[in-house]
């Protein structure tokens, strides 16, 4: 039996007569750009999250970059980030000029809010908070320091679509929310996506003309926008997933409960959950200090895995001008050496799950 860490298939074919029927809908329907289906998808994510607005955008990066240019984040401000999250959180910070501040992460691989304080200067103009893997960050202690510093918040949440932090949905904290819809999200559409969500209605409005070309009305143009613009065909099929999206997550959800309860093995060490911080596990991330002999060993038996990510951004290639060296922080960089997915997907069967904890269970060091 071979089993991927990833599989999107089950995930159509369960609802795929809904899928089918939605796309089948869209394209006799002669409109594909900034249409019907956009608005409703608009207004019922907005209404889904608790958010004011919701406003479609073409990736989870665009809704980042975006954000950060609308807030007027640019050249000589620093925006504070965790060092252990992915480089597109990082690259929405940079595309604008702004020069990201690593953090620590917790115990719980988000962002150590009693590491933020040591780290904000003059330059200081917001924090960027990730939700990493599906599990809602500390936001009561972030927003705490956020208000006192007269900090702007940006919320990654490009992996926890519904996750909670005291019973209030991720992307409703800060000034801005900001998701992806690419296909392995729990949200997930059927080619790139993004959206951001928003309380106040002249922010939602700026970010309506800014993807349009910075066009409100057709050729007249407010300022340099971009065009980033989620498009009908993939608001529709995101509306069908939605519909579904509470029991796509409790589906992960019991799938994790078990990886909990029925893993034990000492060399791994499972994921930890924050009492007040809910998780919609868009992925199960454990440790282990012998990462590349548990790889193999589970590659033999046809287990695929994923690193969620190998290479921390301070040290990637890419962000090499910072001048960052290796060892300024220990806790992302041990996580980047122990870190690995598991395999968790929507219509995982009880003998892939069975597979899966049993290998785990039985693995040893090879001496």
């Amino acid at each position: 039996m071979k089993i991927m860490p990833n599989r999107m298939d089950r995930g159509f074919y369960r609802y795929q007569e809904e899928f089918e029927k939605k796309a089948l809908d869209v394209l006799r329907s002669g409109w594909y750009i900034l249409g019907r289906e956009l608005e409703a998808f608009e207004e019922e994510f907005a209404a889904y999250t608790g958010a004011g607005y919701c406003v479609g955008l073409g990736s989870g990066l665009d809704a980042l970059w975006i954000a950060f240019r609308i807030l007027g984040i640019g050249p000589g401000d620093e925006v504070i980030v965790q060092g252990n999250t992915y480089i597109a959180s990082v690259m929405g910070v940079t595309i604008n000029g702004a020069t990201p501040v690593f953090v620590e992460p917790d115990a719980y691989f988000n962002m150590d809010c009693e590491r933020i304080e040591e780290k904000i200067t003059e330059r200081t103009k917001a924090i960027l908070v990730v939700h990493l893997y599906g599990q809602a960050s500390e936001m009561g202690c972030i927003m705490e320091i956020a208000r006192r510093h007269n900090l702007q918040v940006v919320e990654d949440c490009a992996q926890a679509h519904g996750a909670m932090y005291e019973g209030r949905q991720v992307g409703t904290f800060g000034d801005v929310g900001c998701f992806s819809f690419y296909p392995s999200k729990n949200l997930g559409a059927f080619g790139d996506g993004g959206a951001v969500t928003v309380n106040e209605k002249a922010l939602a409005e700026k970010f309506r003309v800014f993807r349009n070309y910075g066009s409100e009305k057709r050729y007249y143009n407010q300022v340099v926008g971009t065009n980033s613009r989620l498009d009908e065909l993939q608001a529709g099929l995101l509306r069908v997933r939605l519909s579904h999206l509470d029991e796509i997550n409790e589906e992960k959800k019991q799938i994790c409960e078990r990886y909990l309860r029925e893993i034990d093995n000492p060399l791994i060490r499972l994921p930890a959950i924050k009492e007040s911080c809910t998780t919609v596990w868009h992925q199960f991330v454990i440790r282990c200090q012998c990462r590349e002999e548990l790889i193999r060993y589970l590659e033999e038996a046809g287990i695929g895995t994923i690193i969620h990510y190998p290479i921390p951004p301070h040290l990637s290639q890419a962000y090499r001008y910072l001048g960052i060296r290796e060892g300024a922080l220990p806790v992302t960089e041990c996580l980047a050496r122990e870190v690995l997915s598991l395999p968790l997907y929507n219509g995982m069967t009880r003998e892939e799950q069975d597979a899966v904890i049993e290998k785990l269970n039985m693995f040893k060091r090879r001496v």
